[in-house]
């Protein structure tokens, strides 16, 4: 990567393996959902690549899919049968900020035919921080206001970040 004129190329980054990766899957109401979740260590921060596959998809074109995607303070894809990842906790949020200043609220996911990919740059973790911890998807837009969460719904994907 280089920086020139406020110029930055992350395309070399995308050849390198991540330092970190989480393997998606849908609950058991969602079971068709899966993807990955790669971190890459920046000289700015983390770059995130997110590529999902097997969204719920709108009924018409005016109803594409938005989805709440979180970092999650617990470390395994577990709950029970009214929250199947309930055992996730909260958003990762160690300088206890308001929302959508935790450190865990990422950019939310826009589904394409049951499809959706992300690539962004933050600096409100590192990757040591993150690994252990889990990655949500959940069935609706993050409001960027509702706290504690931003009233994204019920929790449809999960994976677990390793390194």
């Amino acid at each position: 990567m280089y920086i020139s004129n406020g110029y930055s190329d992350f395309s070399g980054l995308f050849g390198r393996r991540p330092k970190a990766i989480a393997r998606l899957r849908g609950s058991e109401a969602y079971p068709e959902i899966y993807g990955t979740v790669r971190f890459y260590e920046a000289p700015m921060g983390v770059l995130v690549v997110a590529d999902v596959n097997g969204l719920p998809q709108g009924q018409t074109s005016c109803e594409g899919r938005i989805f709440g995607f979180h970092i999650h303070e617990g470390g395994q894809c577990a709950g029970n049968a009214n929250d199947p990842f309930g055992d996730v906790g909260s958003h990762y949020n160690p300088d206890g900020c308001e929302h959508p200043y935790h450190a865990g609220d990422l950019p939310p996911l826009f589904g394409v035919g049951g499809n959706a990919f992300s690539a962004f740059l933050t600096n409100r973790f590192s990757i040591e921080e993150i690994v252990g911890k889990t990655v949500i998807i959940h069935d609706s837009p993050d409001d960027f206001t509702t706290q504690p969460s931003g009233n994204s719904g019920n929790k449809i994907a999960c994976g677990e970040i390793k390194g």
